[in-house]
């Protein structure tokens, strides 16, 4: 009984966790009639028109482009400058080391709501207002220090005789991180990588209120307008598709990875 606790407990929680989501996949194959007498039905008529209307009279593929646009840019720049920080931080002994350190994860615990007045100010100065370069940067600026602070414990797990024999054979320091710790570290990177993905597609409050172009909405922007629109013209099939096509990169991300999100969790916990 004690270990069977556990598996069941785990089993709700996977229940709990799948259904909606299967629910509101199923629905999106549905007539808006089926949806509002019989929601808990399998659709009777799939009705594959759903998707084509989410997709071009409710502009979620544009929202799509852009939010591929602004995560895969701030993905590239997050992953970049937090490993060259990470790296510099766990591998290299110098004054301040520890200070610079603990500024980086006291970052995690500062509220991104309450930056946002003088965030959008300094955007505003800056001329990257409504622009992809601006929430970019910021979009970077807030998943550095979780990067940082992930990839610190990993990098000192990586055995040094690896980095000495690099120095010998001539290579700069350079080349020893892009050419011999980048590789070692990849579980991580790929770990780290997909957490920073999932919270910078799914994040919200950022682009509200430094993009405010309707032809640069993200994602979670154009769903958000579009809850509203299809809700008054109660075109439900249609807001379901566009849930169901927002759900859809971020499920294909963590399964394609999961093995490595798994190895990357792991290999960074023991040293």
């Amino acid at each position: 009984m004690r270990r069977a606790l556990p598996h069941v407990a785990m089993l709700c929680w996977g229940v709990v966790t799948a259904f909606p989501l299967l629910w509101a996949v199923l629905s999106s194959f549905k007539t808006d009639q089926q949806i509002l007498t019989d929601p808990w039905s399998l659709p009777t008529d799939p009705q594959f028109g759903n998707w084509a209307r989410a997709w071009g009279e409710a502009n979620i593929g544009r929202y799509l482009l852009n939010s591929l646009i602004v995560v895969g840019g701030a993905l590239v720049l997050t992953m970049l400058l937090g490993s060259l920080v990470a790296y510099a931080l766990a591998r290299y002994e110098f004054l301040g080391n520890r200070l610079i350190y603990y500024v980086f994860v006291s970052a995690m615990f500062f509220p991104v709501f309450l930056a946002l007045v003088p965030l959008f100010f300094v955007v505003r100065q800056l001329g990257l207002l409504d622009t992809y370069q601006g929430l970019i940067l910021v979009y970077a600026a807030y998943a550095v220090p979780f990067t940082v602070f992930f990839l610190h414990s990993f990098f000192r797990t990586l055995p040094s005789e690896v980095a000495e024999a690099a120095f010998l054979d001539g290579c700069s320091h350079g080349a020893v991180f892009f050419r011999v710790m980048l590789p070692m570290a990849r579980p991580g990177l790929v770990a780290v990588g997909i957490f920073n993905f999932l919270g910078l597609w799914n994040q919200y409050l950022l682009p509200m209120v430094l993009n405010t172009d309707p032809d640069r909405y993200v994602l979670v922007q154009g769903l958000a307008n579009l809850s509203v629109s299809q809700g008054y013209r109660s075109d439900w099939s249609g807001l379901f598709a566009g849930l169901t096509i927002a759900m859809l990169p971020v499920l294909i991300a963590y399964v394609a990875f999961q093995r490595h999100i798994r190895a990357g969790m792991t290999a960074g916990a023991v040293k």
